[in-house]
């Protein structure tokens, strides 16, 4: 008989579904119920059968007690299917769990501990043992004490082994909130936040194939023409793809003049390479045109603009003004939302009565349903109220009455942007997050991690790890640690000596528990090139402040 599937199920060894022996082999997390109606189901019609189910990548006590509670339990044998690890790439590696930032730092929820740390301890019986390990961030420091309880446990199996990776950096995404939030401007960020690449993968439409056919395209280095362009400013992408369908050209123009004999070479050897070339090269330009339709649009501009000014914090009041207006034209419930974010955080939290006037004009606006999301972003520290009394003065209490109210409520906001007190603020003095350049940034011959937001910003969560491995350890950096909440974390084993010869001692593993943005990705590849490091990257999911903000919303959008 034939193995019967229905449902979202998924038949995973053909072995197991011919013959006499049927077996449902199902990669399930958290399916329990469905399972056991399909068993039910069976033992209602007399069916006798064998089932099998696998739980991916772990398997949880609450779906036994699922089992049980349907009275299927022992009907049914259960097993997991370890599957930590989805390379997308030839530097980047997924857990795909995106679900995982909302679980842990909204809910709470800690069953994805165990899994990180199996995870990374299967990447350390390959590829270690990693002795230098530095961390921040409450949920890092768990998945490190698990992975070390497993490393302890294994001990004897890496013994006497050269490691091919020196360092590996965790850190949670909470410790770094503003980078996420930002529009992304390198290319393969651009890509995503318009497209919405899913495991490596994009859905290019009919607006970029200049067809009624859809095509899916994997985005890796296996791609000549988007390997070339990933980590690049948006605004250099436009030059290259030109020249490179100018390259094209000559390399087709070759053909004319050839006798029989090169012909066939080129037929033989070239012409379907520079084909499939071709063809990336024309989806590519496609995008980049979808890309620059819907950015125009909506003034992509202005927006840079806007968020460039929170980071730097000037003209909090103008960016305030714009943010208003972008609930009342109603331009898009998530990105409103992530705006708002951004104030919050880079300002340590609205003053009482904005946080009352954009709350009540985006719940008038978007709807009351939304009242929840801003309990959750309240809660995960998105988008916080600072305590009455923080900013007033009492300088600024007689000013007050002896001008006007509107005068006065100027000088409110004068004199707030001088007493507030922010986190954001001061890690970025400390770490020089915000470049002074003189004249214009050059976008095609960056100095520092800044190209990837056109200049304005280095990204916190790269900065640290690039102070942390010059620093060898967190020492110099304890001002930091403490605005960043604590909880760092390094190697209790002496740091490996430099040896020039061991390439280990350039490879380094960045961990990012609660996703990471390809602005991130990028921005270390960067690093890699300037400091002679090969950056190897393992997120639970690839983010975004779309996906940041979908994960908050409690209201279907």
């Amino acid at each position: 008989m034939p193995c019967e599937i229905t449902g979202p199920q998924v038949c995973l060894h053909k072995r197991y579904c011919t013959g006499l022996t049927i077996g449902f082999l199902v990669a399930l997390v958290n399916q329990s119920l469905v399972s056991a109606d399909i068993v039910n189901a069976d033992k209602a019609m007399g069916r006798s059968r064998k089932y099998k189910i696998i739980f991916s990548p772990q398997k949880f006590y609450s779906c036994e007690l699922v089992l049980e509670e349907e009275g299927i339990y022992g009907d049914v044998t259960c097993d997991e299917w370890a599957f930590y690890l989805l390379p997308l790439d030839d530097d980047l590696l997924s857990m795909e769990l995106p679900e995982f930032f909302r679980d842990y730092f909204l809910e709470g929820d800690q069953r994805w501990i165990s899994t990180i740390a199996r995870a990374l301890q299967l990447l350390n019986s390959l590829f270690g043992p990693f002795a230098n390990t530095y961390g921040i961030g409450r949920c890092a420091k768990m998945v490190y004490e698990v992975w070390r309880e497993l490393v302890e446990e294994s001990e004897g199996d890496s013994h006497a082994r050269r490691p091919e990776i020196s360092h590996v950096f965790l850190m949670d995404r909470d410790v770094d909130y503003v980078t996420a939030l930002c529009s992304q401007v390198v290319y393969e960020g651009l890509v995503d936040d318009t497209f919405r690449i899913k495991c490596g993968s994009v859905d290019f439409g009919p607006d970029v194939t200049s067809s009624d056919r859809s095509f899916k395209v994997l985005l890796n280095a296996q791609d000549k023409v988007f390997s070339e362009i990933r980590n690049e400013h948006f605004s250099n992408v436009f030059g290259f793809l030109s020249q490179k369908a100018r390259n094209l050209q000559t390399q087709y123009d070759r053909r004319r003049g050839m006798d029989i004999k090169q012909m066939k070479n080129f037929v033989s050897q070239e012409l379907k390479g520079l084909k499939q070339e071709h063809r990336l090269l024309s989806l590519h330009i496609g995008a980049c045109e979808s890309i620059m339709k819907k950015k125009t649009k909506q003034d992509f501009q202005e927006l840079l603009k806007t968020e460039h000014s929170l980071l730097e914090g000037f003209d909090i009041r103008e960016s305030t003004s714009y943010i208003e207006e972008h609930i009342d034209r109603q331009v898009s419930p998530s990105e409103s939302l992530r705006l708002m974010c951004l104030l919050s955080v880079t300002e340590n939290g609205l003053i009482p009565k904005d946080y009352r006037s954009l709350k009540t004009q985006y719940l008038q606006s978007y709807g009351p349903e939304h009242l929840l999301t801003f309990h959750n972003l309240k809660r995960i520290g998105l988008l916080t109220e600072q305590a009455p009394g923080e900013t007033l003065t009492a300088v600024e209490s007689k000013v007050s009455k002896l001008v006007t109210d509107r005068a006065a409520g100027k000088l409110t906001d004068a004199f707030n942007s001088l007493a507030r007190k922010s986190n954001f603020r001061g890690i970025s003095k400390k770490l020089g997050l915000i470049p002074r350049v003189d004249g214009e940034y050059n976008l095609k011959v960056p100095r520092d991690m800044a190209y990837v937001f056109s200049g304005a910003y280095i990204p916190l969560s790269c900065k640290i790890i690039e102070q942390v491995l010059e620093r060898k350890g967190w020492l110099g950096l304890e001002e930091v640690v403490r605005l960043l909440n604590g909880n760092e974390f390094a190697p209790t084993e002496p740091v490996m000596e430099e040896n020039p010869a061991w390439e280990a001692q350039r490879v380094i593993l960045a961990v990012f528990l609660g996703g990471c943005t390809f602005s991130e990705i990028s921005a270390l590849r960067f690093l890699g090139k300037e400091k002679g490091y090969k950056f190897i990257f393992l997120t639970t999911a690839i983010t975004s402040s779309a996906r940041l903000m979908d994960a908050m919303l409690e209201a279907k959008v």
